[in-house]
């Protein structure tokens, strides 16, 4: 029987800033789980929320700035170098549509049970497309990460502006300068976990989703590494204790100024609510507004 165009495929579709990378991390480690060069791919953010995404540009950017990068000859495994460069190759590929998208994980050994594909930007996909991203795998499986609103946003803000390189705004910014910037759509979009949650529930088989929480995933590590292996019905891996325990992507250490929980306290309400609605439970530990 031919499988279909993209296997079995394993996504995670954030929220940003809730552990993600810590994720990918650990479970790259998983003889059974693939990863290309890139953790990102956003192909179907691309095909289906923004077709500019993944422009001839962009992907020139980032084969230049990532992907191409120097190595020294005295050191390096010739055997991965032409893999990454294999990889580059097809990455740098047109048209990007679905065969484009299945060659970036043409590395995959006999043994891979999953391509896997962290994105973001996935969590924006819309309900009508789930159904047909799934009639193109043989098995599909997603996974969803939550984490306290409030300290998510702040943790956002905190990360961009040191990416961007303005930190100094954290100093002399106001109530109304981190407002703005927060309820900008890159910065907001990843906050609305209730519309998140009704995308993936009205495009998804129950089998098909898993959502896990930031705080339960740190406070049982192994545990939640565990529930996620039988969500793909994997056997346990036996992960590094050194690895569980680094942290990755952290932002700055910055105090979060006390009036900004107070600025979206009402939005925090409303999400908190229809993740409730939705059928989860959110964390004690959770920062919920009076």
């Amino acid at each position: 029987m031919t499988s279909k165009i993209f296997g079995n495929l394993f996504l995670s579709v954030g929220a940003m800033k809730a552990g993600t990378t810590w994720l990918y991390v650990l479970l790259d480690r998983h003889p059974q789980l693939y990863f290309t060069l890139e953790k990102e791919i956003h192909y179907f953010y691309h095909r289906y929320v923004n077709s500019r995404h993944l422009s001839e540009e962009r992907r020139l950017t980032e084969a230049k700035n990532r992907y191409l990068t120097r190595f020294e000859p005295g050191r390096a495994n010739i055997d991965r170098i032409r893999g990454n460069l294999h990889w580059v190759a097809n990455y740098l590929q047109s048209p990007v549509d679905d065969f484009w998208y299945k060659n970036l994980f043409s590395g995959a050994r006999d043994s891979i049970t999953y391509n896997c594909d962290f994105s973001n930007l996935h969590a924006q996909v819309p309900a009508e497309a789930w159904p047909q991203i799934s009639a193109q795998c043989d098995k599909l499986r997603v996974l969803y990460t939550m984490r306290d609103p409030i300290k998510r946003l702040w943790s956002h803000v905190k990360f961009h502006m040191q990416m961007t390189g303005q930190t100094e705004k954290l100093d002399t910014w106001g109530p109304r300068d981190f407002e703005k910037f927060a309820r900008s759509h890159h910065i907001w979009v990843n906050a609305e976990y209730g519309a998140v949650l009704r995308r993936l529930h009205s495009g998804l088989a129950p089998e098909q989703l898993k959502v896990i929480f930031y705080e339960d995933m740190h406070a049982d590590q192994r545990g939640v590494l565990r529930n996620i292996e039988e969500f793909l019905d994997l056997p346990a891996h036996n992960y590094p204790q050194h690895v569980l325990e680094r942290r990755f992507t952290e932002s700055i250490s910055k105090k979060m100024p006390d009036f900004f929980p107070g600025l979206f306290a009402k939005d925090i309400r409303r999400i908190v609510g229809e993740i409730e609605d939705a059928g989860y439970r959110v964390p004690a530990k959770w920062t919920l507004p009076g």
